[in-house]
């Protein structure tokens, strides 16, 4: 039995606390928010995020980090992407050294376009840092639905140690030493899921959502490899296959906030009424720039921004996606003749 602190009380930290304490770690859950651990203390389920996934009994909620932090083997990195300096800035006095955070939301940092585990040991340097990331809902992880994901780390100890801490018969956990494969994947695919969302939101069909899918992670590995990624990476579970869960599911809070803007909304009004941190919205400008910094072409990835900051209307976006010059589809593939 391990200790384990999860820092941030959201759908998916509030799922992983369920699984670790299932698993039969002892676990305390950490929010910033008086109000949201009071509820947690009382009914032992977070009602607002993730309705009807109760939590054990003697899973212990706190507002004190020190005391998330302390004596714990494993800290689990939960709280959305555009607090993760913030929050890492504040653990860094508790956290001792080679103690192991687990990074799990997803987000490329706009201002220096960092990753979240080189934000995270950024703040926090005595830490071995880690990611996990893969097609996986809250809301089937805290139901006990099959999940399979990845756990990135620097050396193959720690991410077998991560592999051990969360692995059971219906959450399969494999390991992989491409952070940055897996970050930009997991990422980068926020921002396609917005494409994908308009699109449904503009009533188009099944050959669409394929298109966008498939060039879409056409533009992620093409960024993801020219940063120094490996491919096979974004040929698995945190490339397609989270590209894929994110395009599709009607959990996703991406794809539903794409298909408000598709259906008339504006940015806004679609984020108000999703009610939860969009994280495409966020990684939409940074991987623009990243784009520009690398000199990789992300049509796609430019059309959505557009539509989000300079509004433009989705079914513009789409049509200007359709009549760009004529192409290849593979670069590299050639005619012998």
């Amino acid at each position: 039995m391990a200790k384990v602190g999860v820092i941030g009380a959201g759908s998916w930290g509030i799922a992983l606390a369920k699984l670790l304490r299932t698993n039969g770690n002892e676990v305390t859950v950490w929010s910033i928010v008086e109000e949201e651990v009071a509820m947690l203390r009382r009914e032992h389920e977070h009602i607002d995020k993730l309705p009807g996934v109760k939590l054990p009994e003697d899973v212990l909620f706190t507002t004190d980090l020190k005391e998330a932090i302390v004596g714990k083997e494993f800290l689990i990195l939960a709280v959305p992407s555009v607090f993760t300096r913030s929050t890492a800035k504040s653990m860094a006095g508790y956290v001792t050294e080679g103690q192991i955070i687990v990074c799990v939301a997803k987000g490329i940092e706009e201002d220096t376009l960092m990753t979240i585990s080189d934000v995270t040991e950024q703040e926090i340097p005595c830490a071995d840092v880690a990611v996990m990331c893969g097609p996986s809902h809250a809301e089937e992880v805290g139901i006990g639905l099959p999940t399979t994901v990845v756990a990135g780390a620097k050396t193959e100890s720690t991410a077998e140690k991560i592999q051990d801490l969360f692995m059971n018969e219906v959450f399969r956990v494999y390991t992989s030493p491409d952070m940055l494969g897996m970050e930009l994947g997991g990422s980068l695919k926020n921002v396609i899921a917005l494409a994908a969302g308009m699109a449904d939101g503009l009533g188009y069909g099944d050959n669409t959502k394929a298109a966008l899918i498939t060039r879409g992670i056409a533009e992620i590995a093409g960024l993801a490899v020219k940063m120094g990624a490996k491919v096979e990476t974004l040929c698995g579970l945190t490339g397609i296959g989270d590209l894929i869960v994110t395009c599709e599911s009607r959990h996703s809070r991406n794809r539903k906030a794409g298909m408000l803007i598709g259906q008339g909304y504006t940015m806004k009004q679609a984020t108000d009424e999703v009610k939860m941190v969009v994280e495409g919205i966020y990684s939409a400008k940074a991987a623009l720039a990243l784009a520009k910094k690398y000199d990789v072409e992300l049509p796609i990835i430019e059309e959505v921004n557009k539509v989000l900051f300079d509004d433009k209307p989705a079914k513009e976006g789409v049509k200007d996606l359709m009549v760009r010059e004529k192409r290849v589809e593979h670069l590299n593939l050639k005619w012998e003749n």
